[in-house]
């Protein structure tokens, strides 16, 4: 992990704490309030569709991650990723102003261009309501400034205007949600509240448009979504995560993660291989290893981060190679974060056997959730 000093926040970022600042009330709690009581997350429970699709609002944290590979019609490769968060702040409802913040929301986008040499990324942020903000109990359907991400039968359809890039891009479907960990109780540590309910998506075929600086392509490409909620994941030890979501050319979906500790010891790992009959294979947490292959530096943060992966599981050895170095996002004015999430491609004795996305968490600074 890196020791030096992060560059100060740009005027883009301070711009983006002061919008959020501006849309929560300087008193919204009155002096009696208590901390708020989040559910545990628990074995056993089963998954309602399409009721689950949505919003999870009693939890503490919650996300909608999409990440892909999307191809030009003149054959040029993109890296794209569309990320929305719910988080439930840390106070009781009770005698609070309608004008409280019951919820708050943030927005990540980025598409990782080679022919630009680096991550095009925006981030936006608001709480929730007063047309501000929304967000669904019922199904996918999330709401935030100009930016959307929406279930429609059996496809996803997100619109991001973004600064210097705009996304208009359709994810369609034709599998069932995979659940993970034990149907769908996915653990993350030791303690079994350190836990999220989590469903992925993978195989989704991408079709819509990218618009950047040079101008605006048709793309088409395959993805991947995790929905995840928790109210406590990380243990106290933990800094960080390593995740993958790859899709396999023989049609099966990998996921495997690992929790680190900061010496770099893995204190928890998963995983699961769902094949394309939809039989699955889950990972106990001695089943998997992530081993660094090559590093990367970041030229604003200073932070080291391995960016070419060495991930084992009982099913498969595979080799990650990112679709360029440069995929860092600084997410300092929503989630409060620097990390890695880049387009990587899999193979396997050499041979090419897939693609997906790396996700790289805690390497800057410990991760707070």
């Amino acid at each position: 992990m890196s020791e030096c000093r992060p560059p100060a926040p740009g005027p883009r970022v301070n711009a983006l704490r002061r919008r959020l600042l501006a849309a929560l009330p300087l008193a919204v709690v009155p002096p009696a309030a208590a901390a708020v009581s989040y559910p545990d997350v628990r074995p056993g429970e089963t998954f309602r569709f399409p009721r689950d699709h949505g919003a999870h609002p009693e939890y503490r944290t919650e996300w909608w991650y999409i990440t892909g590979w999307l191809r030009t019609r003149d054959g040029r490769d993109l890296g794209v990723q569309i990320t929305f968060f719910r988080s439930r702040p840390d106070l009781d409802a009770t005698g609070r102003s309608r004008f409280s913040p019951a919820q708050l929301l943030f927005a990540h986008a980025a598409l990782a261009d080679p022919r630009a040499g680096r991550l095009r990324h925006a981030q936006v942020a608001a709480r929730a309501g007063l047309g501000l903000a929304e967000v669904s109990s019922e199904t996918t359907d999330v709401q935030l400034e100009r930016w959307s991400l929406a279930l429609d039968g059996d496809t996803y359809r997100a619109r991001i205007p973004a600064g210097d890039f705009e996304l208009a891009l359709a994810f369609r479907t034709d599998r069932p949600p995979v659940p993970q960990g034990e149907d769908g109780y996915s653990r993350k540590g030791p303690l079994a509240r350190q836990a999220s309910r989590y469903y992925s998506r993978p195989h989704l075929a991408v079709s819509g448009t990218v618009r950047t600086p040079a101008g605006t392509d048709a793309v088409t490409g395959l993805a991947w979504l995790d929905h995840e909620w928790s109210s406590e994941i990380l243990d106290e030890r933990a800094v960080g995560w390593d995740w993958i979501g790859l899709n396999l050319d023989d049609g099966s979906a990998l996921m495997a993660f690992r929790i680190r500790a900061a010496d770099g010891t893995t204190l928890w790992a998963g995983g699961g291989l769902t094949r394309r009959d939809g039989t699955a294979r889950r990972f106990t947490e001695r089943e998997v290893r992530f081993t660094p292959a090559r590093l990367w530096t970041s030229p604003r943060t200073g932070t080291h981060y391995p960016v070419a992966m060495r991930v084992e599981t009982p099913d498969l050895a595979l080799d990650l190679s990112p679709l360029l170095d440069d995929q860092e996002l600084d997410s300092r004015a929503s989630v409060g974060t620097v990390y890695w999430e880049g387009a990587v491609m899999a193979s396997a004795s050499g041979r090419p056997v897939g693609r997906g996305y790396l996700e790289l968490t805690g390497y800057w600074r410990k991760l707070r959730l």
